[in-house]
């Protein structure tokens, strides 16, 4: 069984300025799914938009609905949230309406979007890393996919 997985996270967080936080998170939990979760079909949506800031209105409002829309889909969400991401938000809600698991990696325990949308939360990547070597992500698919033949 193949898994679809979106890598959401902050990208411009609460930035004032035009420019990204750093996006080294993206790489670790690319390397982190290949290792313990090899039949992930991980998309990660900076790797397609890597100059995403200097789109202009029209194209960046399609990118934009596309990753909304994309998270409808998927089977697995992970929310990178060091601090808060409005974008990030938007996809949690989409692929949590919808059906996906949404894990989120962030110490904003407290946070309602963060609280009330993840089917787990994980302090930092180190939690996450244990969660996918335990098997523990794999179970949450495994659950999902068991729950959403029942609704057939």
């Amino acid at each position: 069984m193949r898994w679809k997985v979106f890598l959401a996270g902050v990208m411009q967080g609460s930035m004032i300025e035009k420019g990204l936080v750093p996006q080294d998170y993206r790489a670790e939990l690319k390397h982190l799914l290949r290792q313990h979760l090899p039949e992930a079909d991980v998309y990660d949506p900076l790797a397609d938009h890597r100059n995403s800031l200097e789109y202009d209105r029209r194209t960046g409002r399609e990118v934009f609905f596309f990753h909304n829309e994309m998270c409808r889909t998927v089977d697995l969400l992970i929310a990178y949230l060091p601090q808060a991401s409005m974008g990030t938000a938007i996809e949690m809600w989409e692929a949590y309406r919808h059906g996906a698991v949404v894990v989120t990696i962030s110490p904003m325990r407290h946070n309602w979007v963060v609280k009330f949308l993840s089917h787990r939360i994980y302090s930092g990547l180190d939690a996450f890393r244990v969660a996918l070597e335990t098997g523990e992500i794999r179970r949450l698919l495994q659950e999902r996919i068991g729950k959403s033949s029942l609704q057939r």
